[in-house]
């Protein structure tokens, strides 16, 4: 067997669910250090304006993004505002919902549902780390200057590129395998 064959053996027999499981790592980390240098950055006194609902700071960045310190106790985009025992309910419901993925994860072998499922498990237990240590959400990435309302953050853009990720495997690319599947078995 050539060295082309033994690497793309070898590419074959290794367990794909570990990419999943690393882009968790990967994103639950870069997410948890970016909001740990912003609630460390004496501009935004992110600690001190916790209990208050207004914004803590802010950094102009650019014309389209500047980094403003807000603390989210909703679901995605600030709906579902809360606090006390609701704040546990959504930590229950993130830890089901992640159950749920690494279930699937083990279950399947397709490479794009995979690092979907990847991005989107690393966004929810980064947002319910804050939720368990802060009862809210570190956001900061803030587009409001091209008219994108919603202040976010890493987890936030990893959970929405998963999904969209997922959406374009499942009814594009998926489809489309089938598709092929079922003209190489017409003929």
């Amino acid at each position: 067997m050539g060295s082309k064959g033994y690497l793309i053996a070898n590419v074959m027999a290794f367990p794909r669910y570990i990419i999943a499981y690393g882009l968790v790592l990967i994103v639950v980390v870069f997410d948890q250090w970016t909001k740990m240098v912003v609630l460390a950055t004496e501009r935004f006194k992110a600690l001190e304006c916790l209990d208050r609902p207004s914004l803590c700071g802010n950094i102009e960045l650019s014309p389209i993004m500047d980094l403003t310190m807000v603390w989210n106790r909703g679901i995605s985009f600030g709906m579902i505002q809360s606090e006390g025992i609701m704040r546990w309910f959504l930590v229950l419901v993130s830890f089901i919902v992640i159950c749920g993925f690494l279930v699937w994860v083990a279950k399947t072998k397709r490479l794009p549902t995979l690092i979907s499922l990847g991005l989107i498990i690393g966004g929810a237990i980064g947002n319910m780390i804050d939720r368990i240590r802060f009862g809210a959400v570190v956001d900061f990435l803030n587009f409001s200057d091209i008219y994108f309302f919603y202040v976010f953050n890493i987890a936030d853009a990893s959970i929405s590129c998963g999904a969209a990720l997922l959406i374009i495997d499942h009814f594009f690319l998926d489809r489309h395998k089938e598709n092929k599947n079922y003209d190489e078995n017409a003929t």
